[in-house]
């Protein structure tokens, strides 16, 4: 093979050149529009599942009832109540130590209560929570499942 002359050949390597960075221009592009593409499709898919993922139920005190409603014990006045979905630290080891499954809760947990048993009879208040229990079998220290009652009802 004859060697080609030196303008013949500066032409040629200049033209492959060109062609090379075309082609490599070309590829840059796709693969950018691939990767934004792909961006976006994961994007489109990943949001709707985040969105769920993300969603926290609430769970909302219940309005109070009237007291003579109450059919699973004595109304209890509590010191304080608490949401069993958000229970302090304090109160939830408590409650651990007292055997209850706090996953199991659905309802306030009242704390340190005492019955009120002559409703409506004149003087019968509470200072604190009056709430109508479930579960009031921890002598007062705690009551389980509450609801809050009106007592003038």
């Amino acid at each position: 093979i004859k060697e080609l002359p030196q303008n013949v050949y500066s032409s040629v390597k200049q033209r492959t050149q060109h062609s090379l960075t075309t082609i490599l221009q070309y590829i840059n592009q796709s693969t950018m529009f691939a990767r934004t593409s792909s961006m976006i499709a994961f994007a489109a898919l990943a949001l709707p599942i985040l969105a769920t993922a993300t969603a926290v139920p609430r769970w909302e005190t219940p309005a109070p009832t009237p007291a003579s409603q109450c059919t699973t014990g004595d109304v209890q006045c509590c010191d304080s109540t608490q949401d069993s979905q958000n229970l302090s630290t304090s109160l939830d080891s408590l409650l651990g130590l007292l055997g209850v499954v706090v996953g199991d809760l659905t309802a306030l947990v009242g704390v340190t209560c005492s019955p009120i048993t002559a409703i409506g009879v004149g003087g019968t208040s509470c200072s604190s929570q009056a709430v109508c229990c479930s579960n009031n079998s921890f002598k007062g220290v705690v009551a389980l499942g509450c609801t809050p009652v009106n007592l003038s009802l």
